[in-house]
């Protein structure tokens, strides 16, 4: 049921203004060669700026919240109260003290950093970090100390998370890495009296691609000994302390309800162990996560979903009587709730949610939002939307904004000013701009995600630019299909650089292959050509800058796994097919997990730039909203396979991205995010592997 590892610490390095101890030891993986995760040199011709998507992202307006627990159960909540300003989102808060000081994320300087928000101060402070930290989770200050979840440094290997556990003393700016260096921590609790902590670990393991039901281990360490950690349960995440010897936390059980259950812990547990098996505390029928216990009654507050509601709330569950009582059902039935915490006297209830459309604060979605690039002169924008493709001149972007109420195909000015629609309520994705051609788009007409022979169209889009001007919303197009009706599901156009031939993906012959077409007369004047050829997927093309190579994703490396994709780059003759080694060398482990797609070229042709599973997960996905695949990342690896380096670091999916190397857009054109954009209303959905009807 236990064990307990003692890993050795290594001596300190100093970087910058902090001084971080327990850091790695040099090791291959980690210098500047093929293969590695590399820093500095290996980048330092990188320019210009990636456009990408964030799956859901954008909708969420999160601010935290608190309510006063009652003593009395039974006695109605009172009205809640906002604790964070309404600045881009806040989340993952955790109570001070009983005057509801917070420490909490919030994403408002571009990437996930730590503030502390005082009663009676408008701003929040920033916390201490790693300079080059872009990711930090779930923050706690005990005894003078704050403590934090951050993927600052890689993984010893691919496929595994980096997040790791992080400690500094307030003001001290001297950061210590709690986690040996090999293993993953997640979502820390810190006991009552500050003695001891426990994480969701998982471990040293190679990442089993798991992500619905993340499996890690409770693991529990005293804070002046983070050395000797004991695995107190098997299978277990999101754990939380009543006092100093009882653990909750959640679980899917056996019958498939997410439940809360508990460990209590003997005083010599470190040497003996936890002799007893946890025991579940809420029942099934009710899905039950995230708890958060108070250390003055038995009581945890949890988040629930249930069979007959469609939102996610807070609820306190009494652990004697057995009984729920609802919370936030009773002050806004119609947001979703998540992650309760208790304040340390357990007066305080807070959770993050939607902050509402009337609220003060940030209430437009920005067509292009900042995102924190670690590559100096690389920008990175988070656009509202998916596919992009910027025009020839870098002036415009062609996005698809979604697959449902507002699909179709729209243009947005690279510096986020103005948007317009070419046309609407016609489902379109993954486009490419001509580079010939200013006024010429090719894009999928179709359902997406659809089998060999669903009814899928090359198209291509024509309009005059002398349109796009601030007078019009919507733009006539001229659309010309360039595959013909019966050839089945074709997809994913990329443009030849002399504007000349696409290349797409096509399920024509009963597999989906690559195929050339005329640019302007597509297959039936133009004729078709079949690039490759064969029983497995290759999809999502990409044309080189010099036009001599294309690159895609394909399983044919082992065609019965449609999971796995990797890079592969061909001649537009046929020839010089080859595959790209980005996890590891060819022949091993690694290399054959890598899903890669959306790959697309530097303006060099040096570059490819891509969306990949290697950095597992970041976050325990069941904490946020839906995420189809939260372990997407986006990076950057030399044509050869060299150089890996990843760009983005969250528990989100990022994806779709596109690569212009010309002049920048105007950053200070994108402040205007706060005035020009759509509406925000929240409306993002709860993961969708989560069931209630079993």
């Amino acid at each position: 049921m236990y064990k307990s590892t003692s890993p050795s610490l290594f001596s300190p390095v100093q970087t910058g203004l902090f001084f971080i101890t327990n850091r790695r030891p040099p090791s291959p993986h980690h210098s500047h060669t093929t293969h590695s995760h590399s820093h500095g040199v290996a980048t330092m011709e990188l320019k210009g700026t990636i456009v990408f998507t964030t799956v859901g992202r954008p909708q969420y307006g999160f601010d935290v919240f608190s309510v006063k627990i009652p003593s009395n159960l039974h006695t109605q909540f009172h009205s809640e109260h906002r604790l964070t300003d309404g600045i881009s989102v806040n989340f993952n808060g955790q109570f001070v003290d009983e005057e509801e000081t917070l420490v909490h994320v919030s994403e408002r300087t571009g990437s996930s950093q730590i503030f502390i928000t005082r009663r009676g101060i408008d701003k929040p402070e920033q916390l201490p970090s790693p300079p080059e930290s872009l990711f930090h989770d779930r923050p706690i200050i005990s005894n003078g100390r704050l403590y934090f979840i951050s993927a600052y440094e890689p993984a010893d290997k691919p496929f595994k998370s980096w997040s790791a556990l992080y400690s500094t003393g307030l003001g001290d700016g001297k950061i210590v890495r709690l986690t040996p260096y090999g293993s993953v921590d997640y979502s820390p609790a810190i006991s009552r009296s500050g003695m001891f902590i426990a994480v969701a670990s998982y471990g040293s393991r190679p990442w089993g691609g798991d992500f619905h039901d993340l499996q890690t281990d409770i693991v529990v360490f005293r804070a002046s000994y983070p050395t000797k950690r004991t695995v107190v349960c098997q299978h277990g995440g999101w754990p939380t302390w009543s006092g100093d010897s009882t653990i909750y936390f959640h679980q899917q059980a056996d019958d498939g309800w997410w439940s809360i259950f508990r460990i209590d812990l003997p005083q010599d547990f470190e040497i003996s162990g936890v002799p007893t098996a946890p025991r579940r505390i809420t029942p099934p029928g009710v899905h039950s996560f995230t708890p958060a216990a108070m250390h003055d009654a038995e009581r945890i507050a949890v988040a629930t979903r249930r069979r007959d509601k469609n939102f996610r709330h807070i609820e306190i569950f009494d652990v004697h009587s057995h009984k729920f009582h609802a919370v936030t059902e009773l002050l806004n039935p119609s947001f979703h709730h998540y992650n309760p915490f208790v304040s340390p006297e357990s007066g305080f209830l807070g959770y993050h949610r939607f902050r509402g459309e009337s609220a003060t604060g940030d209430s437009i979605i920005p067509h292009l939002d900042f995102v924190t690039s670690p590559i100096k002169g690389l920008q990175t924008l988070r656009l509202h939307g998916t596919f992009p493709s910027f025009s020839p001149d870098g002036d415009f972007i062609a996005f698809n904004h979604d697959f449902d109420s507002n699909s179709g195909l729209k243009i947005v000015k690279s510096d986020g000013s103005k948007r317009w629609v070419l046309f609407k309520r016609r489902t379109a994705f993954y486009n490419s701009w001509s580079p010939t051609e200013k006024n010429v788009i090719f894009t999928s007409l179709g359902p997406i995600f659809e089998s060999v022979k669903a009814s899928v169209q090359i198209a291509r889009i024509s309009f005059d630019l002398a349109n796009l001007d601030n007078d019009r919303e919507d733009i006539p197009v001229d659309i010309k299909m360039l595959t013909r009706e019966d050839t089945g599901n074709n997809a994913f156009p990329s443009c030849s650089p002399d504007g000349k031939f696409v290349v797409f993906r096509s399920g024509r012959s009963g597999h989906k292959n690559l195929y050339i077409v005329d640019a302007i007369n597509g297959e039936f004047n133009g004729g078709i050509r079949q690039l490759t050829d064969g029983p497995w997927i290759d999809t999502m093309p990409s044309w080189s800058p010099d036009g001599k190579l294309i690159a895609f994703s394909s399983n044919m490396h082992n065609p019965d796994d449609v999971a796995a994709f990797s890079i592969y780059v061909i001649h537009p003759d046929g020839t010089g097919l080859r595959r790209i080694h980005v996890a590891g060398a060819e022949g091993s482990g690694e290399v054959d997990r890598e899903r890669i797609n959306h790959v697309c070229f530097s303006a060099d042709g040096e570059w490819l730039l891509f969306a990949a599973n290697l950095g597992a997960v970041t976050a325990e996905p069941v904490s946020i909203p839906n995420q189809f695949q939260p372990y997407g990342d986006l990076y950057v690896v030399r044509l050869d396979g060299s150089g890996l380096r990843r760009l983005t670091f969250n528990g989100y999916e990022n994806g779709t991205p596109t690569w212009y190397m010309g002049a920048e857009p105007d950053l200070g054109r994108l402040g205007l995010g706060c005035e020009v954009g759509d509406q925000l209303k929240g409306q993002f959905d709860e993961p969708l592997w989560i069931h209630c009807d079993l």
